[in-house]
C-alpha cells in the first residue's frame, strides 16, 4: 500500500484513533518500535588493547583533566564539547499536540536529534524535564551546560519559552529555541525571495503575521532587524496595538514596535492593504475576500 498521510493527530485527552495501515503514523510506529531509540553511542576510539586503554583512559586521560582543569577553552578540543548540543524540552509544547509531559515529547526530541547528526554531523541528546516551572528548567540547563557547545531549546510554550530562552543567555554558550530561531531563519529567507521576485523592498511592505505566540514573535523580530518597519501581528483576539489591555509582557513589547497605523480590529482587518501575509498559528483563518483585499 502507498504510504497516506495519517489524519490530524488528536490533541492530549482526546481519543487516540488507530493509524490507517499503510500511513505515515502507523509505518512510524513499526519503525520505533524496531530500533527502540533513534540514536545510538558509539565509540571514537579503539579498545582492543591495554595501550589502547591506557591512552582513553587511566592513566593517560588523567593529563588531559589537568591541562583543560588549567585552560577550559581546551575542552573544544580535547573532548567532545565543542561539537555536542543538547535538545531540551519540558513537553509543554509539542508540536501541535498540546503538552504530552517529557514522555510523550521524547521521540520529537529524538528526532531532532537525529536531524543535527544526519545533516550537521553534530552529535546531540535528548534530554527532557520532568517539570514545567521556569525556574527549575533554567537552573537545569545552567548546570548542563558545561557538558554541551549549544543548547536547543524544543517545544516550551509560550510566554515561559520567552523567559527561559532570555535567563539563559549569559551561560558561555550559544542558546536557540526552535521554535522562535528556526521558524523566524526559515520565514526571513522566503520573504526576502518572494520580495525579490515581485520586485518591492522588505521596508515600506506591509506585513501581517497570524500568531503571536514564539514563532510570530521571533519572526516579527528577525523581520524588524532586516529592515521591515510596517508589520501587523494578529492573535486570536484579534490586532496586537500599544495599551491592548490583555497582552502578557512578550506581546506587549512587540506591540509596541509594530502597528505603526494604531489599526484595531480583527485579522481581515489587518490585511486590508497588505503586501505578506504570514500564517504560524492555525489553517483556514482567511479565504480569498482576504487575499483580494491585500495590495496589488
Amino acid at each position: 500500500m502507498q504510504p497516506t498521510h495519517a489524519s490530524a493527530l488528536p490533541r492530549k485527552g482526546e481519543p487516540l484513533t488507530t493509524p490507517e495501515p499503510g500511513s505515515y503514523g502507523a509505518r512510524s510506529i513499526e519503525l520505533h518500535r524496531q530500533v527502540q531509540g533513534k540514536l545510538s553511542i558509539q565509540s571514537r576510539v579503539p579498545l582492543n588493547s591495554k595501550d589502547d586503554l591506557s591512552l582513553a583512559y587511566t592513566p593517560g586521560v588523567g593529563y588531559v583533566s589537568l591541562a583543560v582543569a588549567e585552560n577550559p577553552e581546551l575542552a573544544y578540543e580535547l573532548t567532545g564539547r565543542g561539537r555536542t548540543v543538547a535538545v531540551v524540552s519540558d513537553g509543554s509544547a509539542v508540536l501541535g499536540l498540546g503538552n504530552l509531559g517529557p514522555l510523550g515529547a521524547m521521540p520529537v526530541m529524538e528526532g531532532k536529534c537525529v536531524l543535527f547528526k544526519e545533516l550537521g554531523g553534530i552529535d546531540a541528546i535528548p534530554i527532557v524535564l520532568d517539570t514545567q516551572d521556569t525556574d527549575e528548567i533554567v537552573m537545569i540547563v545552567r548546570n548542563l551546560a558545561p557538558s554541551f557547545g549549544g543548547i536547543n531549546l524544543e517545544d516550551i510554550s509560550a510566554p515561559r519559552c520567552f523567559e527561559v530562552e532570555r535567563r539563559l543567555q549569559d551561560i558561555g554558550i550559544p542558546v536557540f529555541h526552535d521554535d522562535q530561531h528556526g521558524t523566524a531563519v526559515v520565514v526571513l529567507a522566503a520573504m526576502t525571495n518572494a520580495l525579490k521576485v515581485v520586485g518591492k523592498p522588505i521596508g515600506g511592505s506591509k506585513i501581517v503575521i497570524s500568531g503571536a505566540g514564539a514563532a510570530g514573535i521571533a519572526c516579527c523580530e528577525m523581520l524588524i532587524e532586516a529592515g521591515a518597519d510596517n508589520i501587523v501581528m494578529v492573535d486570536t483576539k484579534g490586532v496586537l496595538y500599544d495599551g491592548r489591555a490583555d497582552l502578557y509582557p512578550a506581546k506587549q513589547a512587540i506591540a509596541e514596535k509594530t502597528n505603526r497605523e494604531g489599526i484595531s480590529g480583527s485579522i481581515h482587518d489587518a490585511l486590508v492593504g497588505a503586501d505578506v501575509f504570514i500564517g504560524v498559528s492555525a489553517p483556514g483563518l482567511i479565504d480569498r475576500n482576504d487575499v483580494r483585499a491585500m495590495g496589488p
